[in-house]
């Protein structure tokens, strides 16, 4: 999946984290689904430390070499989330919002795809979104099952469970 075939699928956004932390109001208060894209042409360079912030005292950063053992070499998904859903009242936007205070260092339980607070050009990513009128579960669910179907059945990067 690449930029061109999450537009055909109705995503939206496109924007950069950087952008995207200045103004989270574009983002539809609304249930759905989420992905954070890699565009670049050149290999990732990994931080030691990355940005992410210590949830109830846990260190989010993990070593290295962990970090290049999930990278999925030629893909543009590095992460997919979902808002919403049954028994939940997660909207993209508070969604979104948690996972990008929780990348500038904020204490705060997004701990999921914290591995790309270890980018080293974390802000330089692309996020997308789609609302959904379905459960985001499902969905999530399958776009990580048909991310592994096109990477020889490893996840997104940043995508630690199915």
């Amino acid at each position: 999946m690449n930029r061109q075939i999450l537009e055909q699928e109705g995503f939206s956004g496109f924007v950069t984290v950087g952008q995207f932390k200045k103004n989270i109001g574009i983002v539809p208060e609304e249930q759905g689904v989420y992905a954070v894209l890699y565009t670049k042409e050149t290999e990732p360079d990994f931080i030691q430390r990355g940005t992410g912030g210590f949830f109830k005292g846990e260190d989010p950063n993990v070593p290295l070499s962990e970090l290049k053992a999930n990278w999925v070499e030629g893909a543009d998904i590095v992460y997919v989330g979902k808002a919403g859903g049954e028994g939940s009242k997660a909207t993209l936007r508070s969604r979104l919002s948690q996972y990008m205070k929780f990348g500038s260092g904020k204490p705060v339980g997004h701990r999921g795809g914290r591995y790309i607070w270890q980018l080293a050009d974390a802000d330089d990513l692309v996020v997308c979104w789609k609302v959904l009128s379905t459960d985001p579960r499902e969905y999530e669910r399958q776009m990580i099952i048909d991310f592994k179907t096109a990477h020889n059945g490893y996840r997104p990067f940043a995508n630690l469970l199915d």
